[in-house]
C-alpha cells in the first residue's frame, strides 16, 4: 500500500498522467517504538505535503497558470524543481520545490516557515487531526504567506490532503486473495449530533498471498451492531474481497452475524485472548489463583493438535468444576469457536488464534484522541485513525506475517 503523503502523486493529478504474561505470550503487537515512529512520519508527513502543495499555488499564482495550461494569464512557464532539506519541529523532511523559468523557486514560503516553525508545524497537526477545513488551513497559509493566497489556492490545498483518506476506502481489492481477514473494533469518543458519544471505530484487516498483513478498510460505525459491521464487509465484497479461509475476531454478536451474511462458507475463529478474559472474570483475583488456571488455559490452545486440546480441557473440568464452575462453563462454551484454527498449518496457530495484534496500536490511538479530549465529529476521528493505521501498514510490509504456501499441503 502507498505511503498516505505521496505528493508527487498528488501533483501528478494535475496534468497527464489479557494484561498479564499469558496475554503477553500469546500476542504479537505492534511495537511501541514502531507506533512513535508511525507518528512522527505521519505529522512530518503531513507538514510536508502541506508545504508542497502550498509552494505548487504560490508558483502556479507566479506564473499565471496551472501547469501544462494554456490560459492567457501565463506570465512565465514552469522549469522542474529540486529537492531542498528543512528540519521541521518533528525531524528532517525533503521539500521539492518547484521553480518557473524566469521568477525561479518561492523561496519566501520556507523563509517564512523557517520563522515561524512550531507554530506552522502546530497549525498543519491540529488541522489534519480535527479535520481539514478551509479556515484551518487559511490560517496555515496565513502564516506562509501573509494571505497572498486566494480562497481557491485553500481550497485546492485542503482538497487534495482530504483526498487521502478516501484512498484506502474506496480502493480495489479485485485481483487479489486474503485467506486470513481480521476484524477488531474500538470505541472513542465523538461529538455526534450536538453530543460526546462513544462510537466504533471497525478496523479490517487480512493476511494477502505473500505473508503479509494489509489494511482493508476502517469504518466509523453508529454501533458495533450486525448492520456497521455488515456494512463494513458487504463494501469489501463488493470491492472485491476474495479467498477468505477464516475469519479471526472477538465473538461479538454483530461480527458473527455479518460474517454469516457475507462469507457464509468461512471458518469463523474466536479470539483465544477474549476468551480468557472471559474465563478471568469468574476466577478470584487471589494471588496466584488466576494466573495459575489462565497458564492451564494457555496450554491448552497451545497444544499442537485438537486432540491435545480435547484431552487438556478434559483434565480442566475434572479439576476445576466444583470450585469454579462459572469459569469451567465459559471455557467449555466457547471451545469450539476459539479452536477454529487447529484446521490450519501448526505453524501458523499462534498467529490465527487471536485477533489482538492491533491492541497496542489502538491504545495509542486512544493517547492521541485523549489528547484532543473528543473529536469534533466522525469524519475527523476517521482521518486520524486510517491516518495511524495507514502508516502502520508499512510496518508490516517490511516483514512475513504467516507462510501462506503452507496452506498448500
Amino acid at each position: 500500500m502507498s505511503h498516505p503523503f505521496n505528493a508527487a502523486d498528488l501533483a501528478a493529478q494535475e496534468g497527464p498522467g489479557l494484561k498479564e504474561h499469558v496475554e503477553a505470550v500469546l500476542l504479537e503487537r505492534v511495537s511501541e517504538e514502531d507506533v512513535q515512529t508511525d507518528l512522527g512520519e505521519l505529522f512530518r508527513g503531513a507538514v510536508k505535503v502541506t508545504l508542497e502543495f502550498m509552494l505548487e499555488e504560490v508558483l502556479r499564482e507566479m506564473v499565471g497558470a496551472a501547469k501544462w495550461s494554456k490560459a492567457g494569464t501565463r506570465v512565465d512557464s514552469y522549469n522542474g524543481g529540486y529537492l531542498r532539506g528543512l528540519l521541521t519541529s518533528m525531524g528532517h523532511i525533503q521539500v521539492r520545490m518547484p521553480r518557473a523559468r524566469r521568477g525561479g523557486a518561492p523561496v519566501d514560503v520556507i523563509g517564512a516557515y523557517q520563522r515561524r516553525t512550531a507554530e506552522v508545524d502546530d497549525a498543519v497537526t491540529e488541522a489534519y487531526v480535527r479535520g481539514v477545513s478551509t479556515r484551518g488551513m487559511g490560517d496555515v497559509v496565513e502564516a506562509l504567506t501573509g494571505g497572498g493566497l486566494g480562497k481557491s489556492s485553500v481550497s485546492r490545498v485542503t482538497a487534495r490532503l482530504e483526498e487521502e483518506v478516501e484512498k484506502l476506502r474506496t480502493r480495489s481489492l479485485g485481483g487479489s486473495k486474503y485467506p486470513f481477514l481480521y476484524l477488531d473494533g474500538t470505541y472513542h469518543k465523538v461529538r455526534w449530533a450536538r453530543k460526546v458519544e462513544s462510537v466504533p471505530a471497525l478496523i479490517a484487516y487480512g493476511v494477502n498471498l505473500e505473508g503479509k498483513r494489509e489494511l482493508l478498510a476502517i469504518e466509523i460505525g453508529t454501533e458495533e451492531s450486525g448492520t456497521s459491521w455488515g456494512n463494513l464487509l458487504g463494501g469489501l465484497v463488493r470491492r472485491g474481497l476474495d479467498g477468505v479461509l477464516l475469519v479471526i475476531s472477538d465473538d461479538h454478536e454483530g461480527i458473527k452475524l455479518a460474517v454469516k451474511d457475507h462469507l457464509p462458507e468461512v471458518l469463523h475463529q474466536r479470539c483465544v485472548v477474549h476468551l480468557m478474559r472471559n474465563v478471568a472474570s469468574y476466577v478470584p483475583n487471589r494471588k496466584g489463583l488466576r494466573e495459575r488456571v489462565l497458564g492451564q488455559v494457555s496450554a491448552i490452545f497451545k497444544s499442537e493438535k485438537l486432540e491435545q486440546a480435547r484431552e487438556l480441557l478434559a483434565k480442566f473440568k475434572e479439576r476445576w468444576t466444583r470450585e469454579l464452575p462459572e469459569a469451567v462453563n465459559c471455557l467449555a462454551d466457547g471451545f469450539a469457536a476459539a479452536t477454529r484454527f487447529f484446521a490450519f498449518p501448526s505453524e501458523h496457530h499462534a498467529k490465527l488464534r487471536t485477533s489482538n495484534n492491533l491492541e497496542r496500536l489502538n491504545r495509542e490511538i486512544k493517547r492521541r484522541i485523549r489528547a484532543v479530549d473528543s473529536f469534533p465529529d466522525r469524519a475527523s476521528a476517521l482521518r486520524l485513525i486510517t491516518a495511524v493505521a495507514v502508516n502502520a501498514t508499512r510496518v508490516w510490509g517490511r516483514r512475513r506475517y504467516l507462510d501462506v504456501s503452507l496452506l498448500d499441503r
